[in-house]
């Protein structure tokens, strides 16, 4: 007879979030809190260079200790684009606690190369609405390694966000 495999857990959508335990409870509300806005989105990876918390796919509650002021992550593909954009409408639309701090959306590219005109389009979209920093294909980060040199859109980033991209850690 079969052992029944449990389903998975679903992620949470952006009007009714998943929240397993409180992950960003007790840092300081100055910190900066990166939220993903899909799995895979890349929160992990900016998270190791540029410090935080990482909030999972919710948004923060400054009430109880959490950072007001947050970064949007996404990748480049069209399912993450749209889950970028179901976020700020959440966003938008008040759904979320009063007194956040959008610092900026983050795109990661999701393959080398040129992105195709109708994503640009959408990239566009969001720009109309928030501040977009777009942070290159990073082969190393594919394989679970660091960079030799970072890229000068981490830098740039990390100036916005008041934390210096490690780099002493992004050279191997």
């Amino acid at each position: 007879m079969p052992v029944p495999v449990p389903a998975p857990v679903p992620e949470g959508t952006w009007g009714q979030p998943t929240r397993r335990g409180v992950p960003g409870r007790g840092a300081s509300r100055d910190a900066v809190g990166w939220v993903k806005a899909h799995g895979g989105a890349g929160v992990t990876s900016l998270v190791e260079v540029f410090g935080g918390v990482d909030l999972g796919a919710r948004w923060p509650e400054p009430g109880r200790g959490e950072p007001r002021r947050v970064v949007l992550v996404g990748r480049t593909s069209a399912s993450g684009l749209r889950s970028v954009s179901q976020a700020l409408r959440s966003l938008a639309e008040g759904h979320a606690p009063r007194g956040l701090d959008l610092l900026c959306v983050v795109l990661i590219a999701d393959a080398p190369g040129m992105l195709p005109l109708g994503l640009l389009r959408r990239i566009r979209v969001v720009r109309s609405v928030a501040r977009v920093h777009r942070v290159p294909w990073i082969p190393a980060w594919r394989e679970g390694g660091e960079p030799r040199r970072l890229p000068v859109q981490l830098e740039r980033l990390g100036e916005l966000v008041g934390a210096p991209a490690g780099r002493e850690r992004g050279r191997s």
